[in-house]
Order: structure tokens, then C-alpha cells, then sequence
């Protein structure tokens, strides 16, 4: 009996190993493929800015989940066939993600950075962790731990010292502008997305984007029509065409590919942690491709970024 009960000891902790070493793989690949979505969303807002001038908002976010359709369509066409009946009977819950996700999300982060700058939409993109804790609370009763709220405030001050280069004078000159207000908004609504995604219906991940690709692509295309009438049309050159190819591919299709899985993976409230990692890939982009200098207060705040996501992880991740 004495050798009956070790052995069944040794079984359940050996079960215990195991479940815990998936459970951390299943959080490293979650964290990477999260990363990976930042690094290009991080990208998206440089573009977005830089393009001002060139491409109207509306046309960029219009082409650019137009084009994303496209591209993955061929990939994605034999799945989403296949989970048709599944799509049409979870309609209403997939169109108001294509609303979140795609249709409003993009459309409105491009049109704030018509008014500010690419760092304030950086800064307030930050915000989506927070928010998405609030959002998981009063929908879903999932609990904000002490450790979370620590996290996700040391985490913000990195990012907080990053984006207004150490200086306290930027940061009390910092004022809020009516492209901000529209940037935050845009994370409201991409927080409600990045909750909701737990309610997505069961079905292969090319089929869910190439869904809400195309149920979103189309709620934009009334505005783009007035755009085009009454502010300016986009015209197709070198840059737009490039542009569009960018936006399509990196922060559309390979970084919603990700970014879901990685909600899949570790849960919302842990996922909406990576937002704090768009200062520092802004950081690694400014110094690789426009050749600035890494100061100390970039160090500093990339430190407390750091701290503040490995605090705020210390909760055991939803299992998938």
C-alpha cells in the first residue's frame, strides 16, 4: 500500500511538470507572437503618419483591409468554405469584431494622426493593457489582481519616460488634441475587440480573419466614397502602392494572425500587456533605420517596461 501511495505521488507531480512546462511553452510562443503583431503595429503608426500628406486616411485603412482580403483569400478560401455554416450561425458576434478589429479601429488611428504626432498615438496605444482590464471586469467578471495594477503602472511609466525622452517639461507640455482624442478612442474600441475575441466561434484561424476581413472592409467603404468627394481621392503611385502592400501584409494579416492566437493562448488581460512593447520596437526602428542615438533614458524606460510586463505576467495565464 506504502508503495502504491509513492508511486501515485510521483504520477500526479510528474503530471504537475508537465502541465506546468505546457502551460510556460504555450506563454513564450503566446509572447512572441504578440510581440511580432506590436513590432508591425508599431510600424503602422510610423507609416501612418509619414503618409499624411499622400494617402487620406479613410483610402489607407479602405485599401488596406481591401487588399488584405485579396492577399490572404487564396489561403484562407478552402478553410472559411469549409466553416461557412459555423460563420453564419455566429454572424452577429463576428460582425461586431470586424466592426472593433477592422472597420473602426484602423479608420479612426489613421484619421487621429492626421492631427498628432506618431509618439502621442504610441503613448496612448500603451493604454490599451488598462483597458482592457476594465473591459474584462465589467463584462466577464475576470478579476484585476494587485500585481496587474502594479505592472501595468510601471510598465506606463517606461513607456511614459521613452516617448517624452526623460524630459519633464514634455511631459508637462503635453496636451491632449483632438487627434489624440480620436487615437483613443481607436483603443476603446480595440480593447472591446481584444476581450471579446474569448467569444469568437470555433473555427480555423484563416477563416476568422478572412471573415472579419471582409465583413469590415465593406463598413468602411460609405466613408471612403465621401472622402474621396468631398476631401481628396488617393492616387496610385509608387509610394501608395508600397504603402498599401505594408499595411496589408504585416500589420493586417501576419499581425492579426498572431495577435489572436496570442489572446487565444494567455488570455486578454495578459495579451493586452505586449501594447507596452510599441515604444521600445519605436525605439530599435529610430535608431536602425533613422540612425538616432541610444540614450540613457531610453534604458531606463525600456528597464521599467520590462519590469512592469514581467509583474503584471506573474498571474497564471488563461489555458486554451
Amino acid at each position: 500500500m506504502r508503495k502504491l501511495s509513492r508511486g501515485l505521488f510521483f504520477v500526479r507531480a510528474y503530471n504537475s511538470q508537465m502541465l506546468s512546462a505546457d502551460v510556460s511553452a504555450k506563454s513564450t510562443r503566446a509572447y512572441v507572437l504578440l510581440a511580432l503583431a506590436v513590432l508591425f503595429w508599431a510600424g503602422n503608426s510610423v507609416l501612418g503618419r509619414a503618409v499624411r500628406s499622400e494617402i487620406p486616411p479613410i483610402g489607407l485603412a479602405f485599401w488596406r483591409w481591401t487588399l488584405a482580403s485579396l492577399v490572404i483569400a487564396p489561403f484562407s478560401w478552402r478553410y472559411f468554405v469549409r466553416d461557412l455554416p459555423v460563420i453564419k450561425k455566429h454572424l452577429p458576434i463576428l460582425l461586431l469584431l470586424a466592426f472593433l478589429g477592422v472597420g473602426s479601429f484602423n479608420t479612426l488611428l489613421y484619421s487621429g494622426l492626421q492631427y498628432t504626432q506618431a509618439l502621442n498615438s504610441v503613448l496612448l496605444q500603451t493604454l490599451l493593457s488598462a483597458i482592457v482590464l476594465v473591459l474584462s471586469r465589467v463584462f466577464f467578471g475576470v478579476k484585476i489582481r494587485a500585481l496587474q495594477v502594479l505592472g501595468v503602472a510601471i510598465a506606463f511609466i517606461g513607456a511614459a519616460i521613452i516617448i517624452f525622452k526623460g524630459s519633464l517639461t514634455t511631459l508637462l507640455n503635453f496636451r491632449l488634441n483632438p487627434g489624440d482624442i480620436i487615437i483613443l478612442l481607436a483603443v476603446v474600441l480595440y480593447a472591446g475587440y481584444t476581450v471579446l475575441l474569448q467569444k469568437r466561434p470555433k473555427i480555423h484561424p484563416l477563416s476568422f480573419v478572412f471573415a472579419t476581413f471582409i465583413l469590415g472592409a465593406p463598413m468602411i467603404l460609405p466613408f471612403y466614397v465621401f472622402e474621396s468627394v468631398t476631401v481628396r481621392p488617393v492616387h496610385l503611385n509608387s509610394l501608395t502602392l508600397l504603402s498599401f502592400l505594408y499595411v496589408a501584409i504585416f500589420p493586417s494579416i501576419l499581425s492579426y494572425l498572431f495577435y489572436n492566437r496570442g489572446v487565444e493562448l494567455v488570455g486578454a488581460n495578459q495579451a493586452g500587456l505586449i501594447a507596452y512593447m510599441s515604444p521600445v520596437f519605436g525605439t530599435v526602428l529610430a535608431i536602425v533605420f533613422l540612425g538616432e542615438s541610444f540614450k540613457v533614458f531610453h534604458a531606463f524606460g525600456i528597464l521599467l517596461i520590462f519590469l512592469g510586463v514581467f509583474i503584471a505576467t506573474r498571474i497564471r495565464p488563461q489555458r486554451s
